[in-house]
């Protein structure tokens, strides 16, 4: 089974087993409690779970036009980046980094996590 490192912008991991070919990476994130945005629910109309995925890129499907249509709204796109609903895991092992965009996403998705702020 492919292992999936989640790293979030502050270099915290998550590191998960999967089945390949079952969930896309948004939604093993939710499932594992990963705070990655997911501000249309998962279906391509945002950029909110852009990730970057650092390793086993070539495993994953080819980016549809859609994706890189929606890519374009993303924040600091690289020439890996992804959107996390797009990414349906494979058999490879996956090191993905979570984008400051989609953090903050999250947390305006979930207010109750904010962290204090500092007076």
């Amino acid at each position: 089974m492919p292992k999936i490192t989640f790293i979030d912008p502050s270099g915290a991991r998550c590191e998960v087993e999967v089945k390949p070919g079952e969930d896309d990476l948004l939604a093993i994130a939710e499932e594992h409690d990963v705070r990655m945005g997911s501000a249309c629910g998962g279906v391509c109309a945002c950029s909110s779970c852009h990730v970057y995925v650092r390793e086993g890129l070539a495993s994953l499907p080819e980016m549809s036009e859609m994706e890189e249509d929606r890519l374009d709204m993303g924040f600091d796109v690289r020439p890996y980046s992804r959107l996390g609903c797009q990414c349906v895991v494979g058999k490879a092992d996956l090191v993905v980094e979570i984008t400051q965009e989609s953090l903050q996403v999250w947390f305006n998705e979930h207010p109750q996590h904010r962290p204090a702020r500092g007076g």
